[in-house]
Formats: structure tokens, sequence, C-alpha cells
């Protein structure tokens, strides 16, 4: 299995195989759920599933595909991951829309994380629009 830290447009982060935990929360192998997002063979089916590859993709410091994934009017011209963030957990608390039947959605989350060793959480409602048939992220509202 190889590592998937060592790919182009990633930082250093911790090193996923196929068969680690997939960081997104979800009871499969990285390999069977993010991670065939993450190298293109598959793209997500729903918004919800869009925002979970994203998660994992913070998590692996993968700045290609969270680039890859941001819709063309919101994306920035380049991304830098901050080494010392450690993103710890993703809870998903609302879906609205977002199925392969729709152009739009929302995901309503709560990420848990440490910062250069300091604990800390963000909650957050992303929108996510079908751009040429693909999920992409739009933009996000932080909430509380």
């Amino acid at each position: 299995m190889a590592k998937r830290s060592s790919r182009s447009g990633r930082t250093q982060a911790p090193a996923l195989t196929d068969a680690s935990p997939c960081p997104c929360g979800l009871p499969a192998s990285y390999g069977e759920c993010c991670g065939r997002f993450h190298t293109g063979a598959h793209a997500a089916p729903t918004a919800e599933l869009l925002m979970r590859s994203r998660y994992s993709a913070f998590v692996a410091h993968d700045t290609a595909y969270l680039l890859r994934t941001w819709h063309p009017a919101t994306r920035p011209r380049h991304l830098e991951l901050d080494p010392g963030m450690h993103w710890t957990s993703l809870e998903i608390l609302e879906t609205t829309d977002g199925s392969p039947f729709h152009s739009s959605g929302t995901v309503t989350f709560r990420v848990r994380f440490r910062h250069h060793g300091k604990r800390g959480a963000m909650h957050e409602r992303s929108r996510f629009e079908r751009q040429d048939g693909a999920w992409v992220y739009v933009d996000g509202t932080f909430l509380e």
C-alpha cells in the first residue's frame, strides 16, 4: 500500500494508506472512502460526500484536491495549509439537498482541531453546486 502523503500538492501531513481508517468518520478504509475521490478515480456523488472528502483532504494536506473541488468563481489561486493545524474530527449536523438529483446543496458541520497544541472547533454551513456534472465547494458561513 502506497503512502499518499508523497503526492505533489501536499505539505507535511499524516501518512494515509488505502487501509487507514478514513479521517471523515465513515466506517470504511481511506482507500474505499475518500481516497478514491482524492486519486480522481471517482467523483463524490453527493454534496455531503464531497464535504467529507474535502475534510479528509485537509487532514492529508492535499491542496491539489482542495483546489480541484473548489468552484472556479471562489477558488483561491494558491492554497497554503498551516502545518501546525491538525484536524481531529468531523461531525455532519445537517444536509439540505445535495443528492445526485440536485444542482446545489448545503452541509452544516462541526470540526475539531488542534492548532499548535491548542484545541478548538469550527462550525460552518458550506454551499455546494454542480459544475460540469461534479460537485464543488462554493463558500461557507461560520456559525456560532
